[in-house]
């Protein structure tokens, strides 16, 4: 194939409007304003000089993150579900129904209201609040 057997798929031909013909001078544009001359278009957003759409809104106060909270867990709740010497995961906590499938995603923050009897090891990819850390004394590191 050569590049003068190409064809012009896809793209319009633009009309070329005001060369006479039946539709004479105006061409369809109209007597006079920002339209009917060459190169001049309105901003859609535009609605005549009122107050547009979006400034009638209601104006919503504060910031909402973008990013998912995590799944927050007591301590109680760890104590009522797991027995001595179980490891915490998200797969474990998922099983136990403790957290949804589609929140998995977000993480797990374990965090220290209530009291926990029993000793539990936890996996990497949950974070704790510095209370459950010492109450289970784990080191951070830094």
């Amino acid at each position: 194939m050569q590049i003068h057997e190409l064809e012009n798929v896809g793209k319009k031909d633009k009309k070329r409007v005001g060369r006479g013909g039946k539709r004479g001078t105006t061409a369809g544009r109209g007597m006079k304003g920002q339209k009917a001359r060459s190169g001049g278009n309105v901003n859609p957003l535009f609605e005549g000089g009122r107050s547009s759409l979006i400034q009638r809104m209601k104006k919503l106060r504060g910031f909402k993150s973008p990013h998912a909270k995590k799944n927050v867990i007591s301590l109680e709740v760890l104590n009522d579900n797991f027995e001595d010497g179980d490891t915490v995961s998200i797969v474990s906590l998922q099983a136990k129904g403790l957290i949804r499938k589609k929140n998995v995603t977000n993480g797990v923050k374990i965090l220290g209201t209530g009291t926990c009897s029993k000793k539990l090891k936890f996996s990497e990819e949950i974070l704790m609040s510095e209370s459950v850390k010492k109450a289970f004394k784990i080191e951070t590191k830094k």
